[in-house]
């Protein structure tokens, strides 16, 4: 990609107040750009807006998708969110605007079964789920990307911050340079060939120059706010979705302290997340976190923070891109640099394979909860390359007064 201004035609048309630098999507083909068929995930936000303007600007067939997830006004109501209502009509307006074809799908069944009926599940078996993970493995990049193809597609472009990067075997999935924006930890289960289809036009763009394009190009949606929180949960209400979700199905238990003291009772464990702190409703004279949730005994054991502490974390359901190895004992003690929750930096471990999989981290990490994701990144080259990643499912706790 590079930062040269450019004069087409299509960006001439818009009303632009002043000159502006327009990146050139090169999205890699071996064909003239306007014999190459590209659909744009647009969502109605901000990046995947300028996403589209920037490849129909570079001369490529466009064609905007935008996905119906739920009834925005049926089932929550809630503003700053996507894929729903507002953020429609934001996307068509968007559009019409830089003069594309525009189509909505109606995935609400889908997104339901595939990503809110998950969500609920997995609070109640006492986990914590990442919705927008499996919305991105189930909907967006299976679902939307088989769409694609079937439109005769030569790619599917998203607005993530995520770099898709040519390596001797294949595509590769790096970080984005704007580190704060990277998105890399919720599309660890993009598989190989999802990663040969898609494109990511941001990687190398910090945010606020994708707002200067938005304004420059005059886009309608050049200063919206962007989503915060999960999509359809409304003020971050987690629990609230839940039980309207399953009714009835969040039953009362006990929370225990770690040396088996009953401390108290609980309104239900989709309350609770490990790591918490506030809202317990105990007091014993000492700080008390959430150590771990027993969804089975319906009970919530707390204890100190340094209890929290986890050296192994136990993996289900993994995908891995990174090198191409002769079966998975290969990777058997490869180092890699794990992300145990989107807000931490990346830590030194190492792959343990046996039955299964986990991660042996070099120093303990707190807070570690079944149910988020592990994403793996390559030591070398300052961690840039994503190598995949799996689901939590379980972690070895060490309670250091135990040693």
């Amino acid at each position: 990609m590079s930062l040269d201004t450019l004069v087409l035609p299509a960006v001439a048309d818009l009303a632009s107040p002043r000159a502006v630098s327009i990146p050139d999507i090169d999205l890699g083909f071996d064909k003239p750009r306007a014999q190459t068929r590209v659909v744009v995930a647009m969502s109605g936000g901000v990046d995947s807006s300028v996403v589209a303007a920037l490849v129909q600007a570079a001369g490529y067939e466009t064609i905007g998708i935008t996905l119906q997830l739920y009834d925005h006004g049926a089932a929550v109501k809630k503003q700053g969110a996507c894929c729903a209502g507002q953020d429609i009509h934001d996307a068509r307006r968007v559009a019409d605007r830089i003069g594309i074809a525009h189509y909505v799908l109606d995935y609400e069944s889908r997104f339901k079964e595939a990503v809110i009926d998950n969500f609920a599940d997995t609070y109640l078996a006492g986990f914590t789920p990442i919705p927008c993970v499996r919305c991105n493995q189930s909907v967006k990049f299976k679902d939307l990307l088989e769409t694609a193809r079937d439109l005769g597609a030569d790619c599917l472009v998203t607005g993530h911050y995520v770099a898709r990067v040519a390596g001797p075997d294949g595509a590769e999935m790096h970080r984005a340079v704007d580190r704060a924006r990277d998105q890399s930890y919720f599309l660890f289960a993009t598989t190989r060939a999802q990663l040969d289809f898609l494109r990511f036009p941001l990687a190398d763009l910090p945010k606020p120059a994708v707002r200067e394009i938005a304004a420059a190009l005059d886009l309608p949606v050049a200063v919206k706010p962007d989503s915060q929180d999960i999509c359809f949960v409304p003020n971050g209400k987690y629990a609230d979705v839940v039980a309207k979700l399953r009714p009835g199905a969040a039953e009362p238990g006990q929370i225990l302290h770690l040396d088996g003291r009953v401390l108290g009772e609980h309104a239900g464990v989709i309350h609770y997340t490990v790591g918490q702190r506030r809202g317990l409703g105990v007091a014993t004279g000492e700080p008390l976190f959430v150590i771990r949730i027993d969804a089975t005994r319906r009970a919530v054991i707390v204890g100190p923070k340094e209890a929290l502490a986890v050296r192994e974390v136990v993996l289900s359901d993994v995908n891995w891109i990174g090198e191409h190895v002769d079966g998975e004992d290969a990777l058997d003690g490869r180092a890699v640099l794990a992300r145990v929750r989107s807000t931490r930096p990346p830590v030194p471990g190492r792959l343990k394979i046996g039955a299964g999989w986990s991660v042996v981290l070099d120093a303990p990490e707190e807070g570690v909860a079944p149910g988020q994701a592990c994403v793996f990144y390559d030591p070398a080259h300052g961690g840039q390359r994503v190598l995949g990643g799996g689901w939590i499912a379980a972690t070895d706790l060490t309670d250091p007064r135990s040693s």
